[in-house]
């Protein structure tokens, strides 16, 4: 009995292990598959994550930044003000120069950004550097700029402009445009009107770039891939636009005024504001002997029918001519007719 129950096991482990495995789970199969194809999306998404950055906002702060410079330039002129006249005039370019390396010293060259940058939010970014590195979170992240960076950056906006400023003040002082210069200075005069054309053709290339990705307002800073960012992604800007909407405002109001005064009847509109006055000292009798319009004793007196109020003739023919529903000045009542004091009547329509 034990033999036979032996040799049944043995026979039963034997077919067993003849048996082949089971299949494996499609799931797991389909997961295999897919992993290479997942493992390439999550990397690619790793690498960079698209930001995109107010234009309006870098270019605002481009402008804060000139009205910065030109403050601080005002009250640098307030200060030489009792000196010789014009002395500074002189010496302009070296003073606006002068300028933009402080501000360039105490904003750009220690890590941080400039009055119009740091009101806007925003700071400068090494594209380079965010590029090799490849791994953000944000889109946010990145190194400032290197010293080379910010030595070439002094170098192109402070160093370049005054250069340029000198060169125009040197050339149009010597007349190097004159057909009467020698071939020399006339060359040289074309030359740098040629520079100045290409650059004005490339800085408006560079700001239809701007406009539609949003990177590198100026040249400078798309030579040195220097991209504006956002110095901290949970804070709004800090320029409020009370002001803004407050300006546009009046300018529009005074506008108004400016296209709608032209058009309105003074006369008229003191006329209708009369009755709401509490002054009634112009019903005096020392009032009536004066013309109402032009304040003075009446040389060729007529009167306004039907209230026979006294005017100058040509006070009341000029009103009545500009305005056929004219109305007294003294009474509010409608002119119909003028009469000459002690004389005959006249129609207004005459």
């Amino acid at each position: 009995m034990d033999r036979q129950t032996l040799a049944s096991s043995s026979s039963s482990t034997s077919g067993t292990s003849v048996n082949p495995p089971p299949p494996e789970d499609a799931w797991y199969t389909t997961y295999l598959k897919l992993l290479p194809q997942w493992e390439s999306v999550s990397s690619s998404s790793r690498v960079t994550i698209p930001i995109d950055i107010s234009r309006v906002n870098q270019i605002d702060a481009a402008r804060l930044d000139i009205e910065m410079s030109a403050m601080l330039k005002e009250q640098l002129v307030k200060v030489f003000s009792l000196m010789k006249p014009g002395m500074l005039f002189q010496y302009e370019p070296e003073l606006d120069a002068f300028l933009e390396f402080l501000i360039w010293r105490f904003s750009i060259w220690v890590d941080k950004p400039t009055p119009g940058n740091a009101l806007m939010n925003l700071r400068y970014r090494d594209e380079r550097a965010v590029e090799a590195r490849g791994k953000v979170r944000t889109g946010l992240e990145g190194p400032g700029l290197t010293i080379s960076q910010k030595v070439w950056y002094c170098i192109a906006t402070v160093g370049g402009q005054y250069i340029w400023a000198r060169l125009q003040s040197f050339s149009a002082f010597r007349r190097w445009g004159d057909t009467e210069q020698r071939s020399l200075a006339r060359r040289s005069w074309f030359l740098l009107q040629r520079i100045e054309g290409f650059y004005k053709a490339a800085s408006f290339g560079n700001l239809l770039v701007f406009l539609l990705t949003g990177r590198y307002r100026s040249l400078i800073e798309r030579a040195l891939r220097a991209r504006l960012v956002y110095g901290s992604p949970n804070m709004n800007r800090s320029v409020s636009f009370e002001y803004m909407n407050r300006q546009l405002v009046w300018n529009e109001f005074s506008e108004m005024l400016l296209l709608l005064l032209p058009l309105l009847n003074s006369s008229s509109v003191k006329n209708f504001l009369r009755p709401f006055s509490k002054d009634k000292s112009s019903n005096s009798e020392g009032d009536d002997a004066l013309c109402p319009i032009c304040r003075a004793t009446p040389t060729t007196p007529f009167l306004a029918l039907p209230c026979q109020h006294r005017y100058c003739y040509y006070c009341l023919r000029t009103r009545c001519s500009a305005t056929m529903a004219f109305r007294c000045s003294r009474c509010n009542e409608p002119v119909v007719a003028m009469q000459r004091y002690g004389g005959s009547v006249n129609n207004q329509s005459q």
